[in-house]
């Protein structure tokens, strides 16, 4: 009992990463500082940079609960350029994703999996994708969550990122990435492979649980509720530093670089939302760095 509950957090920390972790998708209580209403949307002034704005994402999410509101519109026609995790517009994505999905060492899921357990992925994969498990052998077990997570979803799904990207193409905007696939992809060689496969096979098993957990992280979304978002992230990402290293590190390199995206040009800036609230969020680390930041509503 024990060890299948370990497995459980586990897998949930994985599909929150569905939130703030880009790659995949290309596939509050009490906070400092939050005295005020919940907002997606944060205007960002101060001396030396052009007023920008910040977003907060879901990166993949059903088309039932996909909203871009007219806020988010006028906010991004203002801006000169736009700022994602990744940058989803350069050439060969798909083929570098594929690339920095690899396991390393030579380790393939056949050797992660008993034959039964691989059987019964292998099912799942091919009534997802169309394809079986030996086409993915070489993966990282969290691709696999990935894809399946997205299968759970259900069939019409939506992403933030690429139509920011395909409204960026329309206004003849430029896309930039505050990180690199070889970056994001790295994140998940510091998890065990062989936890990641039990993570895989949980998800296979109890479907119903993380269904209500997306249905959870969705209304909190749907809410503009950040801190909620990053309570359940604060939770879930228990492990020895894993808090430290998904989000808490990143964050601060964002904010960091924030000033060499924005000291020129007016800077649209999407990341996922579980990153913006909490005491080392981006938006009150902006705060910090002497930003003035402004809920949109």
């Amino acid at each position: 009992m024990m060890k299948q509950e370990k497995n459980n957090r586990s897998l949930r920390k994985n599909i929150l990463l569905f939130i703030g972790v880009l790659v995949s998708s290309f596939i509050l209580h009490e906070v400092h500082g939050q005295d005020e209403k919940p907002s997606l949307l944060w205007e960002v002034t101060g001396n030396n940079i052009q007023t920008s704005y910040l977003y907060g994402s879901i990166h993949i999410l059903p088309k039932a609960d996909y909203e871009m509101k007219e806020k988010v519109v006028s906010a991004f026609e203002k801006a000169d350029q736009v700022v994602l995790e990744l940058d989803m517009d350069q050439p060969g994505l798909q083929m570098a994703i594929m690339k920095h999905m690899q396991m390393k060492e030579g380790m393939t899921l056949d050797q992660l999996f008993s034959s039964e357990d691989y059987a019964k992925v292998d099912k799942e994969v091919k009534a997802a994708l169309g394809v079986g498990l030996e086409n993915f052998n070489t993966f990282k077990p969290f691709f696999l969550i990935s894809l399946l997570t997205a299968k759970l979803m259900g069939k019409e799904l939506e992403s933030f990122e690429q139509t920011f990207v395909q409204m960026a193409k329309d206004q003849q905007k430029e896309v930039l990435g505050l990180e690199t696939i070889e970056f994001q992809a790295s994140i998940f060689d510091r998890i065990p492979y062989e936890e990641q496969a039990l993570d895989v096979l949980d998800l296979v098993n109890d479907k119903e649980r993380n269904i209500d957990l997306f249905e959870e992280m969705i209304g909190y979304y749907q809410e503009e509720n950040i801190e909620e978002l990053y309570q359940i992230l604060k939770k879930e990402l228990s492990g020895e530093n894993e808090l430290e290293v998904m989000l808490h590190e990143r964050n601060q390199k964002w904010v960091a670089d924030f000033k060499g995206f924005a000291a020129d040009k007016s800077s649209f800036f999407a990341v996922g939302a579980g990153h913006l609230g909490g005491e080392l969020g981006v938006v009150t680390l902006l705060k910090e760095a002497g930003y003035q930041v402004t809920p949109v509503f």
